[in-house]
């Protein structure tokens, strides 16, 4: 079997394990938030932080919730990172500087996992697991949490109440990432990851030379980065990184991992709003964007242009040869299309046209499927956008699932639409002007703004990988993508939870004659189209100037 048709197999064998976790899956985590039953280990939990959790709150306590749980998160991971090297296991480490450990503690917290440093020779065992790794199971239950706190907002009708921001949070945690995560580092640890807390081991190389390898906690770390769509990676070289990813069978699990819930999520709103048929039509829009971004990548990064390239059949530099350009490919778009932002190439590497096709995967605001449960609520909002537009073009008034969409709702949507655009394109172009941003930039020209402008649109969009070339760990990059970070992540938190509120409110409006279906698929084509269209009147200048003008010259 030839390397394309292998990977034809692995990118379709992977399509049919996530449609047959899609109903399962979408099923529990509906039952999960819709529970009234507390379970022993939950009620613990309530009691330690003085919660009551069958007090509802409004979307405005919600979001007090959400932020001062993050704020919190974020002082406990700097002063973590700063004092490492008076803890136990820190491996001989330093404390982490501090405008790094700023912009750690800050991606971490908004489910980013930008990494700015090496992993295995910056941070110790402790920090590694008490720190980033409960992050990656926190910042991806709230993510879950606003996603189910909209979908109620849909659901409920002339009502102030969202449900309780600790339940969801808890309940993500305990109930969902979990019980998988514990499955799947058990199954990367068969397939060779390496778990362990031993202080790294001195070997002698094939040259003679003397190295140290790092072991640790790297399989649990693995399963939820993937799982909860954060990224990072206990090795620098991520997962390229056998003790990461060891074989190719691996490499097919952690794809799957990142791909699981967000798949899942349209199947659990279908079911809250009491409409599997709207939970089909959004899936169905985020697998048209992802299966169209798995195409445009594979054939960009086959295509082998270039003397090189031509020789060997197929782009390879910066592929890891155990897995091929065809499922590096993969993993890329995989990982791009769902802020995980874990790697198993080098994206910098990548063909012009194969990193702008990264990059507009992120400047689609990661909806196909997006990150847990931010490419739920991101597609919703696109939806609801989609609905306005439908509106105007038949003069009446828009309304997605029986709610009427009036100026108070498509100000919070566009408000949401706009500010990782902003974000992106203002932090870009601030970089570009000062000189300590130019200094950063390893590459001159167009492959550098695209440099530049991956690292905006990472951190803006929460995604978290990197073209790479860029040298983001000084204090201008440390500073700005934390910045970008915060605010790509809470602003549009606080527009979805003030979105949800103002639905809850309303009446339920009964379907009429000159409703807008939004379960068929002209309208799957409708939110599909808008959601191109969007970007590229948004994004496409930055993107000529960058990697189409390096892959047309």
């Amino acid at each position: 079997m030839g390397p394309t048709a292998a990977g034809a197999l692995f990118a379709l064998s992977l399509l049919v394990a996530v449609a047959l976790v899609h109903r399962p899956l979408g099923d529990y985590m509906a039952r999960v938030f819709t529970s009234r039953h507390h379970v022993r280990a939950e009620w613990w939990m309530y009691r330690l932080i003085g919660v009551d959790p069958d007090g509802e709150q409004t979307w405005a306590v919600y979001a007090r919730s959400v932020l001062a749980f993050s704020a919190v998160s974020v002082l406990f991971l700097y002063g973590f990172q700063r004092l490492q090297s008076h803890l136990f296991l820190n491996l001989g480490l330093p404390a982490v500087k501090s405008d790094l450990a700023w912009n750690t503690a800050v991606s971490f917290v908004t489910n980013t996992n930008w990494q700015a440093y090496a992993g295995e020779s910056t941070m110790g065992h402790l920090v590694q697991v008490a720190g980033l790794a409960v992050q990656n199971f926190v910042s991806a239950a709230v993510g879950i949490a606003v996603a189910i706190a909209l979908v109620r907002g849909f659901a409920r009708s002339r009502t102030d109440k969202l449900g309780n921001f600790w339940v969801d949070l808890v309940r993500g945690c305990l109930r969902i990432l979990l019980p998988v995560c514990v499955v799947a580092a058990v199954v990367l640890v068969a397939g060779g990851a390496v778990q362990s807390f031993v202080e790294p081991q001195t070997v002698q190389t094939l040259s003679g030379a003397q190295q140290a390898v790092t072991g640790g906690p790297v399989a649990s770390q693995e399963a939820i980065k993937n799982f909860g769509t954060n990224g990072g990676g206990f090795y620098n070289a991520n997962s390229a990184h056998p003790f990461e990813n060891p074989t190719v069978w691996t490499n097919w699990v952690e794809i799957f991992l990142l791909l699981a819930i967000g798949f899942s999520l349209p199947r659990t709103f279908g079911r809250m709003v009491g409409d599997l048929r709207q939970g089909y039509a959004i899936v169905a829009v985020m697998a048209v964007l992802a299966i169209g971004s798995q195409l445009a990548v594979h054939g960009f990064q086959l295509a082998h242009q270039g003397t090189v390239p031509t020789a060997v059949g197929a782009a390879t530099e910066g592929i890891e040869t155990r897995f091929g350009v065809a499922n590096s490919a993969a993993f890329a778009s995989a990982t791009t299309l769902t802020s995980t932002g874990s790697v198993n190439s080098f994206h910098d590497s990548y063909t012009s046209l194969g990193g702008a096709v990264l990059l507009a995967n992120m400047m689609l605001g990661e909806v196909a499927p997006g990150g847990v449960g931010s490419g739920l609520y991101g597609i919703l909002i696109l939806a609801v956008v989609t609905v306005f537009v439908a509106g105007l073009m038949v003069g009446r008034t828009p309304e997605f699932l029986g709610k009427k969409i009036r100026a108070r709702e498509i100000k919070l949507a566009s408000l949401y639409f706009l500010t990782t655009p902003a974000l992106v394109l203002l932090g870009t172009a601030v970089a570009m002007a000062l000189p300590e941003g130019r200094e950063g930039m390893l590459n001159r020209g167009p492959h550098g703004l695209s440099e530049v402008l991956y690292a905006f649109t990472s951190a803006g969009n929460n995604n978290g990988s990197a073209f790479a070339g860029l040298a983001a760990d000084t204090t201008f990059y440390n500073t700005a993508l934390g910045l970008a970070m915060l605010a790509g992540r809470f602003v549009p938190v606080v527009l979805v939870l003030a979105l949800a509120g103002s639905l809850a409110a309303q009446r339920s409006t009964p379907v009429t004659a000159g409703t807008l279906p939004t379960h068929r698929p002209q309208f799957v084509g409708m939110v599909a189209g808008v959601t191109v269209i969007l970007v590229a009147l948004t994004f496409f200048p930055a993107l000529a100037l960058g990697p189409l003008a390096e892959g047309l010259r």
